[in-house]
């Protein structure tokens, strides 16, 4: 049975047909293509409520009100009080900040470091990439939980060693990831093009290596910061995180299991919100991951 030869002509006039729209009507067209990326609007009204959380938070997440402590969900207070009469909703919108801030430092730090070490390694070969691989082989040997609990741990309870030691732990992905993409790259034509005209090492990575590896990458960071989120979370929730009074969502999450059976909606706040995010994130990246895989056969009818 014969192959329909036509893919090319679809493709041609798919592209000329979203050449000629505008940037609004493409966002559209891509929402209406696939509703997972809906989740990025969901996200961006957590990221919003983080940057103006002094100007829609009803009250200040850190004042005592002994006289209203305990009280459930209200006009006043949606989401109710905790146990020290705080204003949940307010501190479920500061703890965004927290949250959302050490997600994206740890992605940021770790992708950085590990793409870089990735693409050391897989450009140099010899003993530099026997090393890189021996180290980040060690450091996938252990859960990357319990590696990031020793590490913060050791450096002592604090948001920022806490972003530390995140980051570490997600260097050795993006590195083997970084890695493995280099080598497959290394071989192309173009490489060897550029390696024989004489130009420069690092304008090689600059301007044919890390393009070209830059979208499985970003793959990986939309789908791991949400783990970060998970991790942070579960850190702080042990105590090595955010220290009180400060706002976060899994310290809140601590300080409300006590009250579990009597006031559970002190739980729901930062418990719903952490779920909201992490489902969010990974949909997203799914999303994202589809949409940027060149093996996708139905690419003529994606959004370009």
């Amino acid at each position: 049975m014969a192959i329909p030869t036509n893919m090319d002509n679809a493709q041609a006039t798919a592209l000329q047909t979203h050449a000629k729209e505008g940037w609004f009507a493409h966002i559209i067209r891509i929402f209406r293509y696939d509703a997972r990326w809906w989740c990025g609007v969901v996200l961006l009204v957590f990221v919003l409520a983080a940057i103006f959380a002094p100007i829609i938070s009803p009250y200040s997440p850190i004042l005592y009100h002994p006289s209203i402590a305990e009280q459930g969900p209200s006009f006043a207070h949606p989401l109710g009080t905790d146990d020290l009469g705080r204003d949940q909703l307010s501190r479920v919108i500061y703890g965004t900040r927290i949250s959302l801030s050490v997600g994206v430092v740890t992605i940021l730090m770790g992708g950085i470091v590990g793409t870089i070490l990735g693409v050391i390694g897989a450009y140099s070969k010899g003993w530099v990439d026997q090393l890189i691989t021996i180290v980040v082989d060690a450091l996938l040997s252990f859960p990357s939980l319990i590696l990031a609990l020793a590490l913060v741990a050791a450096l002592g309870p604090s948001i920022i060693n806490l972003a530390i030691a995140l980051a570490v732990v997600r260097i050795p992905i993006y590195a083997r990831i970084a890695r493995g993409q280099t080598l497959q790259v290394a071989e192309q034509e173009y490489v060897a093009a550029a390696q024989v005209s004489g130009t420069r090492t690092w304008r090689i990575l600059l301007r044919h290596i890390l393009p070209n590896i830059f979208s499985p990458l970003l793959v990986q960071a939309t789908i791991s910061i949400s783990l970060a989120i998970l991790e942070e979370s579960v850190l702080s929730f042990l105590g090595l995180g955010a220290q009180p009074p400060t706002p976060e969502w899994g310290t809140m999450i601590n300080d409300a299991q006590q009250y579990l059976r009597t006031d559970p909606w002190m739980m729901i706040g930062p418990a719903l919100a952490i779920v909201i995010v992490l489902l969010s994130l990974n949909i997203l990246g799914d999303a994202v991951r589809d949409y940027l895989d060149p093996r996708d056969m139905t690419a003529a009818s994606k959004p370009i």
